[in-house]
């Protein structure tokens, strides 16, 4: 079992089997099995919203002993928070399946983290560029000579 602590400073035990999985698939209309052969694993990455929804299901024992509704570990949950929860749940996932999915799920899960540096890192390196802002300054120097009526 992997914890995280959430914004307001509370401990959650994060733990995939099996009620684990049949929860998340009752409340959240999502099936965890998925993440080995789909594309669950991009849409958990890219979607912190979806993330948050499936944790709360997995916690959700938990949250209801502390009277925790699904509000409040919303509003807990934001920033290096939503990191720290992702890799608790993504590493109780390769936990769960047995050894063959295990290893695709790792090597899945190293790859999904090595093009996640990379597009951040181009993104920098796009950002950085001076030519950026003199592209976006000549945009709107064009929008505005088009935005501007005849003859005024």
């Amino acid at each position: 079992m992997r914890t995280f602590v959430d914004n307001a400073g509370r401990t959650w035990t994060v733990a995939v089997n099996v009620d684990a999985i049949k929860r998340v698939r009752t409340l959240c209309n999502v099936n965890l099995l998925e993440i080995v052969e789909g594309d669950l694993l991009g849409r958990l990455a890219n979607d912190p919203i979806l993330l948050c929804d499936v944790l709360y299901a997995v916690c959700k024992p938990e949250l209801d002993a502390k009277g925790v509704s699904d509000e409040d570990f919303g509003r807990a949950m934001g920033g290096d928070v939503i990191e720290a929860a992702t890799a608790a749940f993504l590493e109780e996932m390769v936990g769960f399946f047995p050894s063959p999915k295990r290893a695709v799920l790792a090597k899945a899960l190293g790859k999904l983290r090595v093009l996640e540096e990379r597009a951040l890192r181009a993104v920098e390196t796009r950002l950085d560029d001076p030519r950026l802002l003199a592209e976006v300054e000549e945009q709107l120097a064009a929008l505005e000579t088009a935005a501007t009526p005849a003859g005024g």
